[in-house]
């Protein structure tokens, strides 16, 4: 077999993609709700403030709005999507629905984020939102399993960066680890909100042996890295995109790597990158362009993922899709994605390696099989035809 045909026997179809396995680091609860369960929501709890009632108009809605390049329309869909979620009822669906639509996906392994603060308007404790998001979590991991799917699903507690909570949530998700909490996260605007501004919530984790990553690099640049990993000791970079302001192209194609690039790759930090969502926030001009082809080249810890699949009217298949297309990339190129994502995950180290080696690697080496017996099957017919 030529290189050239070995290539091809690795190039996924859309059909592949879906049914490989996928790893998600980074996916927001409040941004992956299904446009009908939006609209079904309002009507139940009396939410009135939907731009649309219609959830094909609905949709198409989200990602206008997402694609406006207005800030205020893009937090404008989050208000929304929030505005729905003040309920047990309502958190326990939504959970459930978004492990379904993963498993369906062929995600395999995700860690879904979701900030507690936010789902407090109808009377809820933090406990209780935290409590209710599990619930819907394992059911969705049930009904997947009763489909022929296979996910898990772990929680990261966000705290937002503009507000004074990061300890308390902090200490939140450490009481509910081991019981579906897998992390920690701050988010919300970079610019004038440092994660500097947390280090008590840091300290705290750090203490406790816990896990935690940090939104930085998406629209602010190499100072914010530097702080969440230097300062704050994050153990992922949520995005992480703007590293890329660190590394030097020459004309002649040679790389130069800053200091805090190198520091990135040589400590193998995970980037969770989510190519869709940097398109909207101005990270790259097209899928071509995105730095993710010269980190995946450089070998930093590449990571793809969904951010707000409502808001992006992606999924990790979709992704998938645009990184095939602009970059050739091939079902070894998913693998390593995939691995990557799966060694950087939360959960205790020989669950990870249980699922590279008994769910991951099996399934894509499954998938180039597939191909291979195709074109064997396809050479013995028409040798037997031409005898």
């Amino acid at each position: 077999m030529t290189s050239e045909t070995a290539q091809k026997a690795n190039t996924p179809s859309s059909d592949q993609i879906r049914r490989a396995p996928k790893v998600l680091l980074h996916d927001h609860l409040d941004g992956g709700l299904r446009p009908g369960t939006i609209v079904e929501l309002a009507r139940e709890t009396g939410y009135a403030h939907l731009p649309e009632t219609d959830p094909d108009k609905l949709g198409v809605w989200f990602r206008d709005a997402a694609d406006s390049g207005s800030l205020e329309r893009y937090l404008e869909t989050f208000s929304h999507t929030v505005g729905v979620m003040q309920t047990r009822d309502a958190l326990v669906r939504v959970a459930r629905e978004c492990a379904e639509d993963l498993a369906e996906d062929g995600v395999v392994y995700a860690e879904v984020r979701y900030a507690p603060e936010q789902h407090l308007e109808g009377g809820l404790t933090l406990e209780e939102v935290v409590e209710a998001v599990n619930e819907g979590f394992r059911e969705g991991e049930a009904l997947a399993r009763q489909n022929g799917h296979r996910i898990r699903v772990g929680a990261l507690l966000t705290a937002m960066r503009h507000a004074a909570r990061a300890l308390e949530i902090a200490e939140l998700a450490n009481r509910y680890r081991d019981l579906g909490v897998v992390g920690f996260d701050i988010a919300g605007a970079e610019a004038g909100h440092p994660p500097t501004r947390h280090l008590d919530a840091f300290e705290y984790l750090k203490r406790e042996n816990n896990h935690f990553t940090i939104h930085a690099g998406e629209a602010f640049g190499l100072p914010s890295i530097w702080q969440a990993l230097q300062w704050c000791g994050a153990d992922r970079l949520g995005h992480g995109v703007r590293i890329i302001d660190d590394i030097q192209v020459h004309a002649d194609g040679t790389v130069k790597l800053g200091r805090l690039a190198s520091y990135v790759r040589d400590k193998r930090i995970p980037l969770e990158l989510c190519p869709s969502s940097n398109l909207q926030t101005g990270a790259a001009d097209s899928y071509a362009a995105h730095p993710i082809g010269l980190l995946r080249r450089l070998h930093f810890r590449a990571t793809v993922n969904t951010d707000n699949r409502l808001m992006s009217h992606t999924s990790m298949s979709r992704e998938f899709e645009h990184l095939v297309e602009a970059f050739g990339y091939t079902l070894d190129d998913m693998q390593w994605f995939s691995v990557n994502a799966m060694k950087s995950s939360f959960i205790p180290f020989d669950e990870r390696l249980a699922m590279i080696n008994d769910v991951i690697k099996p399934g894509y080496a499954e998938l180039k099989s597939e191909w291979l017996f195709r074109q064997t099957s396809s050479t013995s017919d028409s040798a037997g035809e031409q005898g």
